[in-house]
């Protein structure tokens, strides 16, 4: 009998088109000696949308769509709760609770829905996590960037080369719930209201840092024009700014279009980057200063992480 690999994304409506770029590029490259379920957790997302994304379902490779009604109205669209700095979206929040919300698998991948998977994921999966939490990749797209080297090391309270990004996480769920890890977040949340640059990443580094397996870092490649592409890269994250669907020559972006074409959104989303207007670009622009700007702030507020983590020893799992 087959093993079944469980494959998580959190999306909502505005993400569904890319999710569906992420889901062909892992089913055009699995390993068909598995099965594999892929879980959408989602907040309303339409009937027209569900429908789609079926359509890349086969014999071996299926979707099913589990839909967050209640149980997270203590996260609301507070500043320090803004992705990017910018807007509120409660899916990326969605990830810390896949434990809890599905106690019949003990282990599992989550994915972000801006990623493409040119490798065999089956691979990522059956890495042996140990007596880990989480494994993950260090996140290079701000490493080199002094303000936010100073939050990571004054903030958060983590070296900056323990800094992980949260958009692939290999989840030991079976640790997660004997952890009470969901339940700790949300004291942490609402009892310190900490202010961050990335919610759900910076909390899972300040919680789980010492219980982190450190995965090479092909299996979350990032687009860095001062870097040199990988020739064969396992998956590649478009994080950030960096959006093949926004932005002319991205880094890695023909992976991207590969699998876009046989996404079945392939045209909307060609018409949302001829669509992206100069006003939308100025904004990430200065969206991006203010994110680098708030990043060099935050390790001078009274509470942070770090500050509270050495005053209460209450932060790490």
């Amino acid at each position: 009998m087959k093993k079944t690999i469980p494959i998580f994304l959190t999306i909502d409506d505005n993400y569904a088109k890319y999710a569906a770029c992420t889901i062909n590029s892992i089913k055009k490259n699995s390993n068909t000696n598995y099965n594999y379920n892929i879980i959408i957790v989602h907040q309303e997302l339409s009937e027209k949308n569900i429908k789609k994304l079926k359509q890349l379902e086969n014999e071996y490779f299926k979707i099913s769509f589990k839909e967050i009604k209640e149980g997270l109205s203590s996260i609301t669209d507070r500043e320090e709760n803004r992705l990017r700095c910018d807007y509120f979206t409660l899916t990326i929040y969605l990830r810390l609770f896949i434990a809890d919300m599905f106690p019949e698998y003990d282990k599992a991948i989550y994915i972000d829905s801006d990623v493409v998977v040119p490798g065999d994921i089956s691979q990522l999966y059956n890495i042996n996590l140990e007596n880990n939490i989480i494994g993950a990749c260090t996140d290079l797209s701000i490493q080199e960037v002094p303000e936010f080297i100073d939050y990571l090391e004054n903030a958060i309270g983590v070296k900056r080369n323990e800094y992980i990004n949260s958009g692939v996480l290999l989840m030991n769920l079976k640790m997660m719930r004997e952890l009470n890890f969901s339940k700790k977040f949300l004291e942490l949340l609402n009892k310190y209201h900490f202010d961050t640059i990335a919610p759900d990443q910076d909390y899972i580094n300040a919680m789980c840092n010492g219980k982190i397996l450190y995965l090479n870092n092909e299996w979350d490649v990032m687009p860095n024009n001062n870097t040199k592409p990988l020739t064969n890269p396992k998956l590649i994250h478009y994080n950030l700014f960096q959006k093949p669907w926004c932005y002319d020559n991205i880094q890695y972006e023909s992976y991207f279009w590969e699998y876009a074409r046989e996404s079945g959104y392939y045209n909307e989303i060609i018409e949302h980057k001829k669509n992206y207007s100069e006003k939308q670009k100025k904004s990430d622009e200065t969206c991006l200063i203010n994110l680098v700007k708030k990043g060099g702030s935050i390790s001078n507020n009274k509470i942070n992480f770090k500050k509270m983590h050495k005053k209460n020893n209450d932060i790490r799992i």
